[in-house]
């Protein structure tokens, strides 16, 4: 099954509804394979129908995040960038100088993860993380 069929199935034995709407976004965000702004998602489906509107994007996609099928993730710029769950978990390491985004290996926290587990009592949600600093063609540039 595609993984955009997955989460409308997953929806849909949770009890809610799927408006066709709906469905264009999560098959728009499943089917990219990339981080995507909401408005990027709306400007693909308008090219499908004019019968949507931002708020609808919006809302569905924070249906996604609250029901752990996607994620919010905000790497520095103006808008956050959403992925599905399916992206797998990955560190974002956003260069604060000249904004570079590098795709990170979740192992380097999973350490963290089980320590604020052991020592807090304490579940992160560290599927998608953003660590901010200065990227190695920056770091010269930025020294005094």
């Amino acid at each position: 099954m595609a993984h955009g069929h997955t989460l409308l199935e997953t929806l849909r034995r949770r009890g809610y509804r799927i408006t066709p709407q709906r469905e264009m976004i999560i098959e728009v965000i499943s089917s990219s394979g990339r981080h995507m702004t909401a408005e990027e998602i709306f400007g693909d489906v308008q090219g499908r129908t004019r019968a949507m509107n931002i708020a609808t994007v919006y809302r569905t996609l924070d249906l996604l995040v609250e029901e752990g099928l996607a994620s919010r993730i905000d790497v520095g710029t103006e808008s956050v960038l959403y992925a599905t769950a399916h992206h797998g978990p990955h560190i974002h390491l956003v260069c604060r100088h000249c904004g570079l985004v590098i795709e990170a290996d979740y192992q380097l926290i999973a350490p963290l993860a089980e320590k604020l587990l052991a020592q807090y009592r304490f579940t992160a949600d560290l599927q998608h993380i953003s660590l901010f600093g200065i990227c190695n063609a920056c770091q010269p540039r930025t020294q005094p």
